[in-house]
């Protein structure tokens, strides 16, 4: 259906994808313009729409394609081998960076669409959604090794400190890509001040 979609030259792909995902994200399925996504991305709406089909198979089309996104660039390249958190941690927050260099609202969509209640769209998603619930938070952070921390500790207290602190750092860098028109961040900065941070929370919390 969206074969003269995903035919376009990716760098025009992504510009409308990339509005879309932010239009879909910040006002819900409902509530979204397409004249608002035909216009970020430069092209006239029936044009849009020679590509796109209608909005309600857009918007299917747009959640499928990030879950395909997400599976190959994010989820499948964590390796849920290593038990430190710290490792854990970064590598999923990297990862994350990574993504959200090229799609900046994927995540904001992606939550958008598990918890939208729009009638036009809810019954197509709910199959939809058993994809994500397979790729959980504790499906990623259950299995932590916990023998390195400091004795004395609550121990899950410890951890969801841990996980609030780095997720500050990580939606601070996101919210970045959002706002910014800088077309390119400096991924090893990035990296060598993340990497910074975590050696300063393995002081506090590891033996």
């Amino acid at each position: 259906m969206f074969s003269k979609f995903m035919g376009l030259e990716p760098e025009r792909r992504d510009v409308v994808l990339n509005a879309a995902l932010k239009e879909f994200a910040k006002k819900g399925f409902d509530d979204a313009s397409t004249n608002v996504i035909a216009k970020e991305s430069g092209i006239s709406k029936p044009l849009m729409f020679h590509y796109v089909n209608n909005k309600k198979d857009f918007f299917l089309f747009l959640y499928d394609y990030c879950l395909d996104v997400l599976g190959r660039e994010y989820f499948d390249r964590i390796d849920i081998n290593e038990k430190d958190i710290f490792e854990r941690l970064r590598q999923t927050c990297l990862l994350k960076i990574q993504v959200m260099q090229k799609y900046p609202w994927i995540f904001d969509f992606i939550r958008v669409a598990v918890f939208t209640d729009s009638e036009l769209v809810k019954d197509d998603l709910v199959k939809r959604r058993k994809m994500v619930e397979t790729r959980s938070f504790e499906r990623f952070y259950g299995d932590i090794d916990t023998s390195r921390f400091r004795s004395g500790l609550d121990l899950e207290k410890a951890k969801q400190l841990i996980f609030w602190a780095v997720g500050g750092y990580a939606n601070q860098i996101l919210e970045q890509f959002k706002s910014s028109d800088i077309l390119e961040f400096d991924f090893e900065k990035i990296r060598t001040e993340f990497d910074g941070y975590l050696n300063e929370l393995r002081k506090t919390y590891y033996k």
